[in-house]
């Protein structure tokens, strides 16, 4: 970092507060390249040290580049370039896994598991999958990644008795579900926008915040039961959802009912 920023004649200039300076500087070696995504900078201590300013300074400069999107923090990790984020259009009419439409992409797809486990159903989980007092739910909770970015933290419920092993899932929930005759052939979703709380910002790489999709999806058996109960939150700027929309049939029969009431 210290020489990709402060070689080859890279000092700060211009004019205005010093955090500002220190801010172009950095997003100035970002956009040559002298920075590149995924580099690290040096903890914020070092930088003081290196460019003569304050830490508080340092601070104000780096948590800017931050709430632009520029820069990432994690946390225990430390301070990083963005990686280039890609824009995914996904048509809503397609009952489809995160799996395999990134698979479709050709992009390689990993998940952070959180937990994966069987536990008494939420209230929201009773209503949602039908459940009685007493039955028990399959939770699966991950962040999934597309070629190593973070796009999405799903929570996925299901009732026990269609998937007694959650362990069983590693990759695709829906191959899984598949295996076990019990794949869902229909779905309710509901989109929603939503700002991503601390740690949900957090788990997905962006600041606090920032804009993202809430769905909410409910898969139906062919005999109509309930088989998931799926919640999401996706990257706002990494995700298009698209619908084909169709003329609706014009009911002339309807319009003249209209007219003579």
């Amino acid at each position: 970092m210290s020489s990709a920023l402060f070689s080859g004649g890279r000092e700060l200039a211009g004019t205005g507060p010093l955090y500002l300076q220190l801010q172009r500087q950095i997003a100035a070696a970002i956009a040559d390249g002298a920075l590149r995504p995924g580099d690290s900078l040096p903890p914020e201590r070092d930088l003081a040290l290196q460019t003569g300013l304050s830490r508080v300074t340092v601070r104000k400069a780096v948590e800017g580049l931050v709430a632009t999107g520029q820069l990432v923090q994690r946390r225990g990790s430390g301070t990083f370039v963005a990686q280039k984020v890609e824009r995914f259009q996904q048509a809503l009419s397609l009952l489809t896994s995160f799996t395999e439409d990134m698979a479709r992409r050709g992009r390689i797809v990993e998940s952070d598991w959180l937990s994966r486990q069987l536990d008494a159903p939420a209230p929201e989980e009773l209503m949602a999958l039908g459940l009685t007092m007493g039955e028990r739910v399959a939770r699966l909770e991950r962040i999934r990644r597309s070629d190593g970015l973070p796009l999405a933290i799903e929570r996925a419920s299901l009732p026990a008795t269609l998937l007694p092993n959650p362990e069983e899932v590693t990759t695709s929930l829906y191959a899984v579900l598949e295996q076990r005759g019990v794949r869902p052939v229909r779905a309710v979703q509901r989109l929603s926008a939503t700002n991503l709380a601390p740690r949900e910002a957090d788990r997905l790489e962006v600041p606090p915040g920032s804009a993202a999709l809430r769905i909410e999806r409910i898969g139906y058996l062919p005999d109509g039961r309930v088989v998931e109960f799926t919640r999401s939150l996706y990257r706002g700027d990494a995700y298009d959802f698209a619908v084909d929309l169709t003329l609706a049939p014009w009911d002339k029969g309807a319009e003249t009912k209209g007219k003579d009431q």
